[in-house]
């Protein structure tokens, strides 16, 4: 637009030139005349003025001129004050958000999974969840978090806790089960250790047993009447055996909350359990594998949580657009919480905009203004020069007539 201005400065001149030459042979080349060289005072007029906001006309430092860069503080001023006098009062903030219904709008838009901004907010999401989870040092963390866990399990004494709920687990007859599953697993434990339960049982026999055969027998015996006896307890709820485990587990669970033998036992070995660096590796194993899980899962849209994102946003999305009650408290508190910022923070803001207009150099200013409204004033420049010709052929038509 500067090079179009300037190249109308330079046709003008031009046709002023030309039609100088010709004005003694068509009166009408007294009104091109005329146009011409009004047209060149109105272009030059209005360079003038254009120029002279940003810069000095040629490098001449008239008064007056580079008007913006040399009085860019009050600029900066005056653009504080207008910004705070019209925008951030409590009074203009509450009017202008009174009829918007914030709540509507954001549910609308996050109910449409199909639109690529939703996506782009549920990718941006577990991007960021993602993110968190690189960012932590493993080590660092996996150690803060060890030594956490190693002081609240310090400061936790197990054994009433671990009494309390064996009593309440035999109370509930919820031990029952694990009864059943201590059997199987002991006939099972027996199945696949009978040769050597065999050995054991020739090994102590002594050498007549051993010469006349009498050891094997002795060893089936033995093993078929543990295995009966396995049976008959896994089979029969009432068996004696039964109560005796019974017995067993309930004294434990006492002994657990009110023998203090039993409980400075179970506190040392709490202790050498949380103190054994073995438990230290595994939990740093264990904590690896759920960040790295967590990693994979936010990552890839396929999985639970990548689904579960955009439907959580859907969901909400809907709420914020069915319940009005809903909408009422958001968007109160929306309305709430701008007043409030404008109220607080409004002086705060606006001088943020001058100090950082004021740290701006005079060469900065320039041109971030020109390149924002420069192309209208360079319209100016070419409307200078159809007005100043027009003015011309008035002016030499009225000359004319008197």
């Amino acid at each position: 637009m500067r090079i179009t201005a300037t190249l109308m400065l330079v046709l003008m001149a031009g046709l002023f030139l030309l039609s100088k030459q010709y004005l003694e042979f068509h009166p009408g080349w007294g009104y091109l005349h005329a146009f011409a060289e009004a047209a060149m005072v109105g272009g030059i007029a209005d360079w003038f003025a254009v120029t002279a906001l940003f810069r000095h006309p040629l490098g001449i430092p008239i008064p007056h001129t580079a008007i913006i860069p040399t009085n860019k503080n009050r600029i900066a001023d005056t653009m504080a004050d207008f910004l705070r006098s019209n925008f951030l009062t409590p009074a203009v903030v509450a009017r202008r958000m009174h009829n918007m219904n914030m709540a509507r709008a954001m549910g609308e838009f996050l109910e449409q999974p199909t639109q690529g901004s939703q996506s782009r907010i549920g990718a941006g999401a577990a991007e960021l969840i993602a993110g968190i989870f690189e960012s932590l040092d493993p080590e660092r963390l996996g150690g803060q978090v060890r030594t956490g866990l190693k002081q609240q399990m310090a400061k936790l004494e197990v054994s009433p806790l671990a009494g309390q709920m064996l009593s309440t687990t035999i109370a509930d007859r919820k031990h029952l089960p694990l009864i059943d599953a201590l059997v199987r697993w002991s006939g099972l434990t027996l199945e696949d250790n009978e040769e050597m339960v065999r050995e054991m049982i020739s090994e102590r026999a002594n050498g007549l047993l051993r010469w006349t055969g009498l050891d094997e027998r002795l060893s089936s015996s033995v093993l078929d009447g543990l295995y009966r006896l396995l049976a008959e307890v896994l089979i029969d709820p009432d068996h004696p055996l039964r109560d005796k485990i019974e017995q067993g587990l309930q004294e434990l669970a006492q002994n657990l909350i009110h023998d203090p033998a039993m409980r400075a036992k179970v506190e040392r070995m709490k202790n050498e359990l949380i103190e054994n660096e073995a438990v230290a590796d595994w939990w740093q194993g264990v904590w690896e594998r759920i960040r790295g899980g967590m990693i994979r899962m936010a990552r890839n849209p396929d999985t639970v949580l990548g689904g579960q994102i955009g439907e959580s946003l859907a969901e909400l999305g809907k709420a914020l657009r069915e319940d009005a009650l809903l909408q009422t408290q958001i968007n109160r508190f929306a309305r709430r919480t701008a007043v409030g910022i404008a109220t607080r923070y409004g002086d705060q803001i606006v001088q943020l905009v001058s100090e950082t207009v004021r740290r701006w150099d005079a060469q900065t200013i320039t041109d971030r203004i020109e390149g924002a409204v420069g192309r209208d004033l360079q319209f100016i420049r070419i409307n200078g020069t159809m007005v100043g010709g027009l003015v011309g052929v008035t002016i030499h038509f009225l000359d004319s007539l008197f």
